[in-house]
């Protein structure tokens, strides 16, 4: 088919997808488009890149000098969300009380800044950072958030996924490119095939959870027209994963929907099965390395036993942040400058990257020990918070759950504590969503009326009294 009708059948599909998922805005704002278009931006190529002024993948230099037009786009999208969050103040505070692992995260990321050898690259990176926090902080205080997550779900992924499969099979030049050992591979809207098999995943999830709850309600409004749109919207997703190949993101994906799915049990619908099937899912992966089966494993997701140069690329980068092991070299700093030589050097020869592929130790390379454990603190609170917000949304809570389990397994193999990472947003969403759900019922309980335990007896004399009369 011809490129340009292509992407002209594109256009005409996504906007019928849009036609047929309208009305479901209720108790949405127009607020949540500021998200929206901070997560496609996550999850594509920069803004300079479709605007023609810069490259899809930057070089070291270039992402150190950073991209003026990428620069004013997160610059706006950011006041725009401080407005927003500001006039939803008396929302958040209660919010970020229960939050507070992730304010420490981030205090602790922007200390780090001081003893970077790029402190004001690192300082640029830090001040974005708080994008991810705006972003979710904006879905969790509107008025309605299961609404809120179902439009922010099919506006992304009606924009970014349908796309992908046109550019990979019709437009080369934009949606192929070349890994780290200069074969080719499909990466669709995105700069690699890992950043776009994260957002899928983190779309997909999403869209799994609204078509398990259009499924439940037989009275749902249009139903028809929903299950249509979604259902397509799954299909893209599922085609551009395959067409991608990244099986970490299908693993993830896979994990996300067991749980949501074996959630949705009556059976299961107790805090108690929750944390079993947690623990069987992180006990089972361990047990099969433990016992010498990661051999197995790697081959059925494709993969070589050395996971793809993955095991190469954790000795270098574990060998060459031993030099500060404590406190690390910085936010956001550890591949700028001679580092990243310096790992190059334990690979292969024209093997080149610019991250771990594994977020924990690149959280310990960029912000040592005190990051990583800063990091569990934050991971072990969010799960304890979806859990609680399980307890008193179950449908909204066990997806909360999905993503705090999945974004987990996620980083084994890929570096998701990033700003600006699809996966490290839902991992903050799964946090501060979960706190709101919290709040908002200790509120309601607070503001219930209190019943005067002498009420009903003063109903029943007055009763009598009546009866007397007659």
């Amino acid at each position: 088919m011809n490129p340009q009708l292509a992407l002209l059948a594109c256009a005409v599909g996504v906007a019928g997808l849009f036609y047929l998922d309208r009305g479901d805005s209720k108790g949405v704002t127009r607020a949540l488009w500021i998200p929206a278009l901070w997560i496609a931006i996550a999850g594509s190529k920069p803004v300079s890149y479709w605007l023609g002024v810069g490259p899809a993948n930057p070089s070291q230099q270039q992402i150190t000098a950073g991209s003026p037009a990428d620069a004013a786009v997160f610059s706006l999208l950011i006041l725009a969300a401080l407005r927003v969050v500001w006039r939803r103040r008396e929302q958040v505070k209660p919010i970020l009380k229960l939050a507070w692992p992730v304010l420490l995260y981030f205090a602790y990321c922007g200390m780090s800044t001081l003893w970077s050898l790029y402190t004001e690259a690192s300082v640029k990176r830090w001040l974005k950072s708080w994008g991810d926090l705006l972003a979710v902080l904006i879905i969790a205080t509107e008025p309605d958030v299961s609404a809120a997550l179902r439009r922010l779900f099919s506006r992304v992924g009606f924009l970014l996924l349908p796309l992908s499969v046109v550019l990979i099979r019709y437009m080369p030049g934009i949606g192929r490119g070349y890994d780290v050992w200069g074969a080719g591979q499909n990466v669709g809207v995105s700069g690699t095939k890992n950043t776009m098999g994260v957002i899928t995943f983190v779309i997909l999830l999403g869209v799994v959870w609204h078509l398990m709850a259009i499924l439940r309600d037989k009275a749902w409004p249009h139903r028809g027209r929903h299950l249509v749109a979604q259902f397509a919207l799954l299909g893209a997703g599922i085609w551009v994963l395959l067409l991608c190949d990244s099986d970490t993101s299908m693993a993830a994906l896979a994990l996300g929907t067991f749980f949501l799915l074996l959630t949705a049990l009556p059976v299961l619908r107790k805090p108690a099965a929750v944390h079993l099937l947690a623990c069987a899912v992180l006990l089972g992966g361990a047990a099969v390395y433990w016992l010498g089966g990661e051999a197995d494993v790697t081959h059925a997701m494709g993969r070589g036993t050395s996971l793809s140069g993955r095991t190469e690329i954790w000795k270098g980068v574990l060998e060459t942040a031993a030099a500060h092991p404590i406190l690390g070299v910085g936010f956001e700093s550890f591949w700028t400058g001679g580092n990243i030589y310096r790992v190059w050097r334990h690979l292969p020869t024209g093997m080149s990257v610019n991250e771990s592929h594994d977020g924990y130790i690149e959280v310990y390379a960029e912000i040592g020990w005190v990051g990583v454990a800063l990091i569990a603190l934050l991971l072990m609170t969010a799960y304890r918070r979806a859990v609680a917000a399980f307890r008193r949304d179950p449908a909204l809570g066990a997806l909360l759950v999905g993503y705090a389990v999945s974004v987990v397994i996620y980083n084994i193999t890929e570096a998701g504590f990033r700003m600006i990472d699809p996966a490290w947003i839902f991992l903050l969403f799964a946090f501060v969503a979960s706190a709101q759900i919290i709040t908002t019922q200790a509120q309601s309980a607070e503001s219930a009326p209190a019943v005067a335990p002498t009420s009903a007896p003063a109903e029943m004399m007055a009763g009598e009294r009546w009866r007397g009369a007659i």
